[in-house]
């Protein structure tokens, strides 16, 4: 149950003096880093959106008002007021309110209002009166003006009226028009004067002064993306922009709102697009400071953008694309820009901020032109690294023939560590689409040759992404991963190691033991039938031995269910065949679903009658018995040399995706080299169970079945022997 104790709705007194429900939602006050102080927040309980925003300011009087009652003015007579469900909730915050303007909490107002008289004065003059003598708006006046606009930022009134007669002479436009005669005749004085105007009439925090003049704007978004323009000139045009943004962060939030989608109405990003792609650094530096504030104020308008342009444009000049290859080609040797920008696409990417409504769900919609248009680009550096061509070239200038050559460069290490970072997320949050990917493309099995890295933090990355995939005990990715043979290159890595008691083999140790604690059956029957000789002798954690036992509990289990299983036939009730398991299987990934992670599995016939099960269990029972003599005929043979060490490599047939069992299973279809020399024992006990049951099975459908169909698909086989 959420805290109601801060729980609040928000109100603002409008002009007909009444006040507003902006909304229902939970305060908090933590340091804001934009606004430099103490700050209340408020985010909506419907949907986590922030409903406010407001720095406590040392000067400004708050009044504490019935017990669970905050209101305090801000600028533009702008009223606000906190009405909270508990009086408790309304002490915390009322403390954290004193605290910061070293007041007793136990009084109910922190400053002494402004006196009533003198307010009721100001109130009654005219709008039109003249409230402050203005110095003409020339550049020989620039700096009395700026001393002016500094100079009323410490008193209310006088920011009142300032701001008045800013509206009342059309003050801005004329200064916008001083701004355009100091850049033609490169005044820096006066633009320098200029700036500290425009920042202090920002920090009126007057609506009506933000009103952007659309045609000068105009003008310089189309200088910014002029080719004609001069690197000069769009620097310091881009640095404004940067600077406006920045300042945009002290508005409330409904003014902000309206200037962002002020901006993107403009042309904000296509004009991002262009200037993140051009070569000045500094540029782009600043534009993708840019792009960070219009991703932090909304995910979504980004999104819609890019989607809708890629109607119209091709893969390689869409906004994502350009921040991913910005990423990509970052040249500071500690890649802090493509730190920022990940950050940036992780945030994209996100589902948790995703808007889903009735009619449509931008989930989908936009995962869906993510991985057809954009993951490729992503993942071009890390397939072009774990390449069977980059692997042969490196290995031609004397690399080290018993190693999967990866890159030893730092700064592509470091690359390669984000990218796989990006990866392991959406692992984690787009289950469908990912899982269809990295089967399309034998993603891990690429991921997997950075195990050979000398940089161990690229090793631990490649590590942490087969982690995540088998901490979702998924059994379509258990079953890539065994028929793979993909738990090869970790074994290979932990034998590397040798004794030394690092992090990078308390890892690969944490992975078996999770698959040991969480009991994955079909996992842990592969690693003890394939890698239990080269294992057995790590007897500093009982990890490998616990598997053990694992597996043989499992197998002594099977045999007892399997003897029981006559007395079971004469129930009503059935199960699926193996064959219909893997239509399901196909059917699944043939699935265009509207939901992410969806599977859909149609229901399986029922068979014929139980008159047809004897013979069927008779069939049953002698593929069970050519199953076991052929365990005994294929056990896993010691190498010539006495040690376990695996070799691993990519055939060329990986790519294809080609499979000797010609079994309908689409993790089948996507197999690695490795299956192709599947063992003989698993493509007879299919074929066998095949040819003797076809759609006609009659065992029941007990719990732990599925377990027995598992254990049935994965039986021992031998360990491939990979070309070279």
């Amino acid at each position: 149950m959420s805290d109601t104790r801060r729980r609040v709705k928000v109100y603002t007194l409008n002009e007909d003096r009444q006040w507003d429900d902006r909304g229902t939602g939970h305060v908090s006050s933590t340091y804001v880093e934009e606004l430099k102080g103490m700050s209340l927040l408020v985010r909506a309980e419907s949907d986590g959106s922030l409903l406010l925003e407001s720095k406590i300011n040392p000067n400004t009087a708050y009044q504490k008002q019935q017990d669970t009652l905050i209101v305090w003015s801000e600028a533009e007579n702008y009223d606000l007021a906190l009405s909270f469900q508990e009086k408790a909730g309304c002490d915390e915050i009322w403390e954290k309110i004193c605290q910061v303007q070293g007041k007793d909490p136990s009084v109910e107002v922190t400053q002494d209002l402004i006196d009533e008289s003198e307010e009721e004065r100001f109130e009654e003059m005219p709008e039109t009166s003249h409230l402050i003598d203005l110095p003409a708006c020339e550049l020989s006046k620039l700096e009395e003006i700026a001393d002016l606009v500094t100079s009323v930022l410490s008193s209310p009134i006088r920011r009142e009226k300032l701001a008045l007669a800013l509206e009342n002479e059309g003050y801005i436009k004329k200064l916008l028009q001083l701004f355009q005669a100091c850049e033609n005749l490169e005044n820096t004085e006066g633009l320098h004067h200029l700036y500290e105007i425009i920042r202090g009439i920002l920090f009126l925090n007057k609506a009506t002064l933000f009103e952007e003049d659309e045609k000068f704007l105009s003008e310089v978004f189309a200088q910014l993306t002029d080719e004609a323009t001069d690197d000069d000139k769009r620097r310091e045009l881009v640095n404004f922009f940067k600077e406006f943004c920045a300042f945009s962060q002290t508005l409330q939030p409904q003014n902000r709102d309206a200037f962002f989608k002020t901006l993107a109405k403009l042309g904000i990003l296509p004009a991002l697009e262009i200037v993140m792609g051009m070569d000045d650094l500094q540029v782009r530096s600043a534009a993708t400071d840019i792009f960070s504030y219009l991703v932090e104020f909304s995910p979504s308008m980004v999104r819609e953008f890019v989607m809708q342009e890629a109607q119209q444009s091709d893969d390689d000049v869409l906004l994502i694309n350009v921040v991913i290859e910005q990423m990509i080609c970052d040249t500071d040797p500690e890649l802090g820009g493509a730190v920022q920008l990940m950050g940036l696409l992780r945030t994209l990417i996100d589902p948790e901020n995703m808007l889903a409504t009735t009619n449509k769900t931008e989930k989908s919609e936009f995962l869906n032109f993510f991985y057809n248009h954009c993951m490729h680009v992503l993942t071009a550096p890390l397939l072009t690294n774990t390449s069977e061509d980059k692997c042969e070239k490196d290995n031609m200038l004397g690399s080290n023939t018993t190693n999967t050559i990866c890159p030893d460069n730092y700064q592509t290490a470091q690359l390669l560590a984000l990218i796989l970072e990006l990866l392991t997320f959406c692992v984690e949050h787009h289950t469908y689409h990912i899982k269809n990917y990295i089967m399309n493309k034998d993603l891990l099995r690429r991921v997997l040759v950075l195990m050979n890295s000398k940089h161990t933090f690229l090793a631990l990355c490649a590590l942490r992404f087969m982690r995540r995939i088998i901490g979702l005990k998924d059994e379509f990715y258990n079953r890539y991963i065994t028929k793979g043979n993909l738990f090869e290159p970790v074994i290979n890595a932990l034998l590397d190691n040798g004794t030394r008691y690092n992090l990078l083999n308390s890892a690969v140790i944490e992975l078996f033991e999770f698959i040991r604690v969480e009991d994955i059956k079909s996992l842990t029957a592969h690693i003890v039938e394939n890698f239990y000789k080269a294992l057995e002798s790590i007897e500093y954690v009982q990890t490998f031995k616990g598997l053990k036992t694992k597996y043989e509990q499992e197998k002594d289990r099977q045999n007892q269910k399997l003897n029981s299983v006559p007395s079971i036939l004469r129930s009503n009730r059935f199960r699926r065949d193996a064959k219909a398991l893997e239509e399901d299987e196909e059917m699944w990934f043939n699935e265009d679903d509207d939901e992410e992670g969806k599977a859909v599995i149609t229901p399986v016939e029922k068979s014929k009658t139980e008159d047809d099960f004897p013979d069927s269990y008779e069939k049953f029972m002698e593929t069970k018995k050519a199953k076991e003599s052929e365990d005994k005929e294929n056990l896993p043979k010691r190498a010539s040399s006495g040690g376990f060490k695996f070799t691993f490599s990519h055939s060329p047939s990986a790519t294809n995706g080609t499979n000797s069992t010609n079994s309908k299973s689409v993790v089948s279809q996507t197999t690695p080299a490795s299956s192709n020399v599947a063992s003989s024992k698993t493509t007879s006990l299919a074929t066998s169970v095949t040819a003797t049951k076809g759609n006609l099975v009659g065992l029941v459908d007990y719990p732990d079945d599925e377990e027995e169909d598992e254990e049935e698909e994965s039986s021992p086989r031998k360990r491939p022997r990979l070309g070279s």
